[in-house]
């Protein structure tokens, strides 16, 4: 299985629809604190609706927290428009984190030297970027199609 987390997301419905997400296909997913808003807050809860519930879902009020939380060895895999390797060129292995940073900035350069590897999803150059949950939704799915996984039930 893959795990999707969000690092310091800022948006409530980028999240909440990732936890959607999450729950349909049967991925972990974690969120990486500090957020911009609460998890209780009604657009997160709206985004995500009763799969909020369905998901496995875990927040972690800090990195070296969500890091303590991997018991399995992993390989983190960055989403960002600083890499050079397309998301559907890379190999992603059972157990890959899939790593996507806040809306504003990405993932900062501290963080981005955490990841094992980078991967991108190529754009016209007068293009800025792709909305992040979007942006997650098809890079998971690569992952997901490449390990030949079913959403579980």
């Amino acid at each position: 299985m893959i795990r999707l987390a969000l690092f310091q997301p800022e948006i409530p419905h980028n999240a909440g629809t990732l936890v959607r997400l999450a729950a349909c296909l049967g991925f972990h997913i974690d969120i990486i604190g500090p957020c911009g808003f609460l998890l209780s807050e009604k657009h997160f809860q709206r985004a995500g609706m009763d799969y909020v519930r369905l998901a496995d879902l875990h927040y972690h009020n800090s990195y070296e927290e969500f890091e303590h939380s991997l018991t399995e060895p992993c390989r983190l895999i960055a989403m960002t428009a600083k890499s050079g390797v397309p998301y559907t060129q890379f190999r992603y292995k059972a157990g890959d984190v899939l790593i996507a940073g806040c809306e504003s900035v990405g993932l900062p350069t501290y963080m981005l030297d955490k990841c094992n590897h980078a991967v991108t999803i190529p754009m016209k150059s007068s293009a800025r970027s792709i909305n992040l949950a979007l942006s997650a939704g098809i890079i998971s799915s690569e992952a997901l199609r490449q390990l030949n996984l079913q959403a579980a039930s």
